[in-house]
C-alpha cells in the first residue's frame, strides 16, 4: 500500500504533496533543471540501469528529449492533481514493466548475460536516489541552503515518489542518515562501473546533439553536469576538472545566488508548479 498523504483524503483533485512542505518548495524551483545531467550521468554509472537505456530508447539520439520527459513527468506526479499524478506513475510503471535484457559487458559485479528489468526495486531505488541527492545538492549550492531539519523533511516527502514506483519499505532507506550511508556505499562500493555503453552515453548528455547548437548549449549543460557529479564518479567517468572549468562555475554560482533569490515568481518557478498553486488559489 502506497502512502500518498499524511491525510486520508480520497479528493483526486488535491495534490501528492503539501505545497506548503520542503518538497513542493525545492521542486518548484527552475533551477533544478541544472542538476539534470548530473542525475543522468549518475543513473548510467550503474550497468544495468545503462545497459536498459542504451537497448531501450533514443537516448543516444535524443538525450535531452529523455531529460525533459522525464522533468515532465516528475513535475506532474509533485504538482499536478492525485488523479493526474496516479496516472502519470502508473504509464511509466507500464513502460518499465517491457524493458527487460541481458546486459553485454561484463563489470567485476555482473557477469555478460546477467539479466535486467527496469522495475527491479533496486534499479529503481538508485534512479530515486539520484534524483534526491542532486535535487537537494542542486537547491543548496544556488539558494539558501536547507537546514538539517529541512532536509529531513525533503528526504520524508521525497518517498511517496520512491512508494509510487514500487520499492518496497524494506529497501526504502528509512531516514535521511540512513540515505546518505546507502549513497555513499553505493558511490565507493562495486556495484557502479563505468562500462563502454555507460561511457558513450556520458558523451551525448555532455555534448547533446542539438541543431544549431551542437556545442553552445551543450557547454552549459556539461559544465553544470560536471560541477555537480560528485569527483569519484568524475574520475570513474575520466572527465577532467580543471581550473578554466573551476573558474567558470564559480562565476556561474556568484550570478546565480544574488539574482535567484530577487527573481519574480515567474522567472523562477517551474510552470507547471506555477498553475498548481494559480488553481489551488481559485
Amino acid at each position: 500500500m502506497v502512502e500518498l498523504r499524511r491525510d486520508t483524503s480520497d479528493d483526486l483533485t488535491e495534490g501528492l504533496f503539501e505545497r506548503t512542505g520542503v518538497f513542493w518548495r525545492v521542486n518548484r524551483e527552475s533551477v533544478l533543471l541544472l542538476g539534470g545531467g548530473a542525475a543522468l550521468l549518475l543513473q548510467v554509472a550503474h550497468p544495468l540501469v545503462a545497459a536498459g537505456v542504451a537497448d531501450h530508447s533514443d537516448f543516444r539520439e535524443r538525450p535531452l528529449r529523455r531529460l525533459y520527459r522525464t522533468v515532465r513527468a516528475m513535475q506532474t506526479i509533485i504538482c499536478a492533481d492525485r488523479g493526474d499524478a496516479l496516472a502519470t506513475a502508473a504509464n511509466i510503471n507500464a513502460i518499465h514493466r517491457r524493458v527487460r535484457g541481458t546486459l553485454r559487458e561484463a563489470t567485476r559485479l555482473y557477469p555478460v548475460g546477467t539479466p535486467y528489468r527496469a522495475d527491479d526495486p533496486e534499479l529503481v531505488l538508485w534512479v530515486y536516489a539520484t534524483l534526491v541527492a542532486t535535487s537537494l545538492g542542486t537547491y543548496n549550492e544556488f539558494l539558501p541552503a536547507l537546514s538539517l531539519a529541512e532536509e529531513r523533511e525533503f528526504y520524508e516527502e521525497s518517498k511517496t515518489i520512491a512508494r509510487l514506483f514500487g520499492v518496497p519499505e524494506s529497501l526504502l532507506p528509512t531516514t535521511l542518515e540512513d540515505f546518505w550511508c546507502y549513497w555513499d556505499g553505493m558511490l565507493s562500493g562495486p556495484v557502479l562501473e563505468i562500462t563502454p555503453t555507460a561511457r558513450a552515453l556520458g558523451f551525448d548528455i555532455l555534448h547533446p546533439p542539438i541543431t544549431g547548437f551542437p556545442y553552445v548549449l551543450g557547454g552549459v549543460i556539461g559544465i553544470a553536469a560536471l560541477a555537480l557529479l560528485p569527483p569519484v564518479l568524475r574520475e570513474r567517468y575520466g572527465l577532467k576538472w580543471d581550473r578554466k572549468r573551476t573558474v567558470l562555475w564559480g562565476r556561474a554560482q556568484r550570478i546565480l545566488r544574488t539574482t535567484l533569490p530577487v527573481l519574480p515568481d515567474v522567472a523562477r518557478a517551474s510552470r507547471t508548479a506555477r498553475r498548481a498553486e494559480r488553481e489551488l488559489a481559485r
